[in-house]
C-alpha cells in the first residue's frame, strides 16, 4: 500500500505540488492523470524518494523518509521516462541487472529461471541476446519494465509505461500489469498520458490540477466531461460502449 498525506514539493521558489493526499491499494492499479506540468512525475519520484517533500508517504506501513535506500529497493521498484542505455549489454543481462540487491557475485538457478520467465510472458525471448541500444523505444521500455518486475516488489511505479509504445502495445502491456497487480497482490501506481488507456485498466484514479489533488475517484467518477473541461481545458463527451468501458473523446480546446 502507499499512503500519501499533505506531501508539498518546491523546485527552488516554485510550488509544484501542495498538500497532495490520496491513498494506492495492493491489486490495484491507481493511476495518476493530469495535465502537462501538473506534477504527474515530480509525484513519482518524490513517493519513490528521489525528491525531498514534505508531508508523509507510507509504502506497506513504513515511512519513507525512515528507510535507508536498500530497504526501500527491497519492497518498490520505480521506472522513470527516461529508459537510455549506453552501457554494451544484451537484454537478458539487462533484466537480471533487476536481481542485483539480491545476487552477490555468483548468478543462481532462481535467477535464470525468472529471467527466463519474465522474458517469456513479455514476449521478449527474440531479443534475449540483442544489445540494448539496438532496440527500439518501445522495445526498449518493455525490457525495463520486465527489470522492475524481476525484483518481486510489493509496490511497483511506473512513469509513462506505454508512452513509447504503439497502440496494440499499450494494450498488451497494461494487460500485463493488471493481471500481475492481481495475481501478485501488487500496489501499482502509473501515470498515464493516454485516458482511454487510464479508463479501461486503471482501478482508482488520482487526478492532479493546481498543485493538487482535482479529485481521487474510481474511473467512472473521476473521468467526466466536466473534469475535462476544469483539468485539461477541453470541451469532451465522455460515453460507455457495448463491452460497458468508459471511453473519452476530445471536440477541442475551450475558449478561454
Amino acid at each position: 500500500m502507499i499512503e500519501v498525506k499533505d506531501l508539498s514539493f518546491q523546485y527552488d521558489e516554485a510550488t509544484v505540488l501542495e498538500n497532495v493526499s490520496f491513498t494506492a491499494r495492493p491489486g490495484e492499479i491507481t493511476a495518476v492523470v493530469g495535465a502537462n506540468g501538473a506534477g504527474k512525475s515530480t509525484l513519482l519520484k518524490c513517493i519513490s524518494g528521489f525528491e525531498k517533500a514534505s508531508g508523509t508517504v507510507k509504502i506497506c506501513g513504513q515511512d519513507v523518509s525512515h528507510l535507508s535506500r536498500e530497504k526501500l529497493a527491497g519492497t518498490m521498484s520505480y521506472l522513470g521516462q527516461c529508459t537510455d542505455c549506453e552501457a554494451e549489454l544484451n537484454v537478458y543481462e539487462v533484466v537480471l541487472l533487476g536481481r542485483l540487491q539480491r545476487l552477490s557475485f555468483r548468478v543462481t538457478d532462481d535467477d535464470i529461471q525468472k529471467v527466463n520467465a519474465i522474458l517469456t510472458q513479455m514476449s521478449l525471448e527474440p531479443f534475449a541476446n540483442r544489445n540494448i541500444s539496438e532496440l527500439s523505444g518501445g522495445q526498449r521500455q518493455l525490457v525495463f519494465i520486465a527489470q522492475t518486475l524481476i525484483k518481486d516488489p510489493q509496490v511497483l511505479i511506473l512513469d509513462e509505461p506505454t508512452s513509447a509504445l504503439d497502440l496494440r502495445r499499450q494494450f498488451e502491456i497494461m494487460e500485463f500489469l493488471q493481471k500481475i497487480t492481481k495475481e501478485r497482490m501488487l500496489t501499482t501506481l502509473v501515470t498515464l498520458h493516454h485516458l482511454d488507456i487510464a479508463a479501461k485498466y486503471a482501478d482508482h484514479v488520482v487526478v492532479l490540477a493546481d498543485k493538487r489533488v482535482y479529485t481521487e475517484a474510481s474511473p467512472a467518477a473521476a473521468f467526466t466531461e466536466k473534469m475535462l473541461h476544469d483539468v485539461y481545458e477541453v470541451e469532451a463527451e465522455v460515453y460507455t460502449d457495448r463491452r460497458d468501458e468508459r471511453h473519452i473523446v476530445a471536440l477541442g480546446a475551450i475558449s478561454l
